[in-house]
């Protein structure tokens, strides 16, 4: 290369990075201003929840029935849990987000959580960081292609702010808009945002809770807790994969119900309400409480948790987002990832394990069910520390991979098999994108079930034989 065109290439690049560092880090203090003030009111609604002369989760079929009022009335984007909106708008409007999507989301995700609505906070994070960079590029008159790219540094902000891991947030953002890839164009920008958004929110009096896990290892090889490693990347596989069938399956489910969307919306929070004079009322709200029991153990024994917490938990975030909950989803799956760690480590890991395999399924769920590996490693070392990090990357990749080509996210593009067997079209939302075995592994496993049907006719036909060989007994008389 001429020394001229050297010059111009080096030239080119310091200014793009000059203005996306100037723009994300402006729109990231935006963003983390309004997040915070978000989570300041939910903090706030929060506190008053006692003040209430009955259980505050009796007010759950009327916030839910609030909740589809409001989307359905003012902003029917908001709906359900926020990331997945802001992924299709991402890939199909080029970013465009409608600005009253941003008062609407945050107004009705406080009813549904200060009512007991099982959601999270950090859909309505990423979908106001979304929408805030969506106004801020319409302002400044950007392209397309600009503006999808201020919204994913929105969207990063947003999980920043929410998550308080500003690496892995950002991150987040970038690797849940396609399995498969890390757009590199976005890396520094999202980074960032994610900082400014993260130091504005604790500048502004945000408090995160960070778990300092000890659970150093020697220089020597523990073979059994790797193979327990191993064997826990399946079991948190499993686990992302129920909360993605189930998440999908309840939301058919009530569609199907022929009746008014309130009276549907009513029914599911007087079932889950009921439901709790049954299975108890820890499932109701964010469940931080449960979180950080399973994350700390101080002599506790596998029993505190009850094993079906997790399953209880997926059942309670289905019907509260399928029925028109607003909210978000990493939020349940972290309560989720953890109580099953938590079951797991009681029973193959031991009581001195709960932690470690409780921060495991923590990441490891949240990796498996929106497909964002790297993230979660990263999220891994930002809020577990280091001696837990090498042995979530391990459990986070088997997990990523066990779930297959699904994702509580169905916007998401895919750009790559998990499986060297299996043929994917590439490009292609999760729905909608067929996966089927290639070529010459079909043809094996058509041989393989020629085989299969071969042996089972063989073994009738000896059967039949010997049964027309054997004498019968005589009639005795």
């Amino acid at each position: 290369m001429s020394p001229s065109k050297s010059l111009l290439e080096q030239s080119s690049i310091i200014a793009s990075v000059t203005k996306w560092t100037f723009l994300s880090g402006v729109v990231g203090i935006l963003i983390g201003a309004t997040v915070t003030l978000f989570l300041n009111l939910l903090h706030l609604t929060e506190s008053h929840q006692s003040d209430l002369p009955f259980h505050y989760y009796y007010l759950l079929p009327f916030g839910l029935m609030l909740s589809v009022w409001l989307t359905r009335t003012f902003a029917p984007d908001a709906k359900g849990h926020g990331t997945e909106k802001v992924i299709e708008a991402v890939h199909k409007k080029s970013g465009k987000i409608d600005i009253v999507v941003i008062p609407v989301k945050l107004l009705a995700t406080i009813v549904t959580l200060f009512s007991g609505g099982s959601a999270g906070k950090e859909g309505p994070g990423a979908q106001i960081g979304a929408g805030t960079a969506s106004v801020v590029s319409d302002l400044l008159h950007f392209s397309k292609r600009d503006r999808k790219k201020l919204v994913v540094c929105g969207i990063s902000a947003g999980f920043a702010t929410v998550f308080g891991t500003p690496v892995a947030g950002a991150i987040f953002g970038i690797e849940v808009l396609v399995v498969g890839t890390l757009m590199y164009d976005l890396l520094l920008p999202s980074i960032v945002a994610g900082f400014s958004a993260f130091f504005t929110a604790q500048y502004l009096g945000a408090t995160y809770t960070y778990y300092e896990i000890s659970y150093f290892q020697h220089f020597f090889i523990d073979v059994v807790l790797i193979a327990k490693v191993i064997v826990g990347g399946i079991f948190f596989g499993l686990i992302a994969y129920l909360i993605v069938t189930t998440l999908k399956q309840a939301e058919r489910i009530v569609e199907k119900i022929p009746m008014n969307p309130y009276k549907k919306a009513f029914a599911a929070g007087l079932l889950l309400v009921l439901l709790s004079f049954v299975v108890g009322d820890t499932f109701f709200g964010l469940g931080l409480d449960t979180i950080s029991g399973a994350l700390q153990f101080e002599g506790r024994v596998s029993t505190d948790i009850p094993w079906y917490t997790s399953i209880v938990k997926i059942f309670y975030t289905a019907v509260t987002l399928g029925s028109g909950g607003s909210g978000g989803i990493v939020t349940p799956i972290f309560y989720i990832g953890a109580t099953s760690g938590h079951f797991f480590g009681g029973l193959f890991g031991g009581e001195h394990q709960l932690a470690l395999f409780a921060a495991l399924g923590f990441v490891s769920v949240l990796a498996g069910a929106t497909n964002a590996p790297i993230a979660a490693i990263i999220m891994a070392m930002e809020l577990f520390g280091m001696d837990v990090a090498h042995y979530a990357a391990v459990s986070i990749a088997i997990s990523f991979l066990v779930l297959g080509h699904r994702s509580v996210f169905p916007s998401q593009k895919i750009s790559m098999s998990k499986s060297g067997m299996l043929d994917i079209e590439y490009g292609e939302d999760i729905e909608h994108s067929s996966v089927s075995l290639t070529e010459e592994n079909a043809k094996q496993f058509r041989e393989i079930q020629r085989q299969i049907r071969l042996r089972r006719l063989k073994r009738s036909n000896r059967e039949k034989i010997k049964q027309k060989n054997t004498p019968k007994k005589p009639i005795p008389e």
